[in-house]
Order: C-alpha cells, then sequence, then structure tokens
C-alpha cells in the first residue's frame, strides 16, 4: 500500500499542504495523512501513519523537509519504518530506501539539507544582529498585547482562558499573563 505524508508548519502554507495531499494521490497513495505542525513540534499525524503502515507499504513525502527536522530524526523514522518492513520514497529527491543506492543518496541528501537548514539560521541571526545594531530590528509586532482590551473584555463575561485564547487567535499563556497583569495593576490600586 502506498501511504502519503504531507505537512506544512503554518496555517498560513494552506495551499502547500494542498498541493502536497493532490501530488501525493495523484503518485497513488491509498491513504494520506497531512498536518500542519512546526518541524520542531510534535507530529502526531506522522506517528499515527508509521503505527497504521504494515510491511511491504511504502510511505511517500513530496520533499525531505517535509518528514524530518534533522539527520538523527530522519533515521530515527526510517529505524521504525524499517523494524516494520516499510519503505520510503522521497518523491523530490528520486530517493527509495529499497535500494542501496536509495540508502547512501538518502543519507548524504539528509546531511546536505541539515547543513543547508543550519545555514540559513546563522544568516539570519547574523542579519537580525546587524539590523539590531543600526536601529532597524523591531522584532515581531507582539500579537497578543495588542488584543488585551479584547481579552479583559471577554474574562468579564466569563469566558474561560482557552476560549479567549481560541477566540482571539493567542496563546493560553498569553491570556493569563494579561490578566494577571490586570490583577496586579488594581491590586496596586
Amino acid at each position: 500500500m502506498l501511504i502519503g505524508y504531507a505537512r506544512t508548519s503554518t496555517l498560513e502554507q494552506e495551499a502547500g499542504l494542498a498541493a502536497q495531499v493532490r501530488d501525493l494521490e495523484a503518485l497513488g497513495c491509498e491513504m494520506v495523512m497531512a498536518e500542519q505542525t512546526s518541524a520542531v513540534g510534535a507530529r502526531p499525524k506522522l506517528e499515527d501513519l508509521i503505527t497504521f503502515a504494515r510491511k511491504g507499504d511504502v510511505l511517500i513525502v513530496t520533499k525531505l523537509d517535509r518528514l524530518a527536522r534533522s539527520v538523527s530524526h530522519l533515521w530515527e523514522i526510517v529505524g521504525k519504518l524499517e523494524s516494520k518492513g516499510v519503505a520510503l520514497r522521497i518523491v523530490a529527491m528520486g530517493i527509495d530506501t529499497t535500494t542501496p543506492t536509495g540508502r547512501l543518496m538518502l543519507t548524504v541528501l539528509g546531511g546536505v539539507a541539515e547543513f543547508e537548514r543550519d545555514m540559513m539560521l546563522e544568516r539570519q541571526r547574523e542579519g537580525i544582529a546587524k539590523a539590531k545594531a543600526e536601529g532597524r530590528y523591531k522584532g515581531r509586532a507582539p500579537t497578543a498585547r495588542a488584543k488585551a482590551d479584547e481579552v479583559r473584555e471577554l474574562a468579564a463575561t466569563g469566558a474561560s482562558m482557552g476560549d479567549i485564547a481560541k477566540r482571539l487567535g493567542i496563546g493560553k499563556g498569553s491570556v493569563h499573563r494579561i490578566l494577571k497583569s490586570t490583577e496586579s495593576a488594581s491590586t496596586a490600586l
């Protein structure tokens, strides 16, 4: 059985996720699991897929970075798949782990991908440091603080922190901090 896995990091990448699903279905995947989660976050759908896969199945992904965040993570996934007799195919690279050449290419290209990501993060850090030194870096706009009034209004209606967070698209911790700062300000008066 051909099983597809698609992933994007953010909700803004909805079109990318749909394109991955479409490509996997066009390749003949009978089942496709898709999720939107950070590269470093938990991937429950991937874990479900690995649990579901049976001997002789092939896991297909469109690109390596949709599957693994590092070479060690890649080999952890490959190890789980191999222990179940499941092969891995990465479309964009033409890699198929059922062959020795495919395994070699996976190792080499996985290392290159991790190196490229590390270099990109290093360039990003350098750019941010330079912008800060020049006084041009402001950072990300604080979305939760901008919604403080709305948080207080919803809390006054009796909404729970979870409901407030969900309605406003912010984290529960942010809601807690806003409400706690409101309490601190009112007790100081």
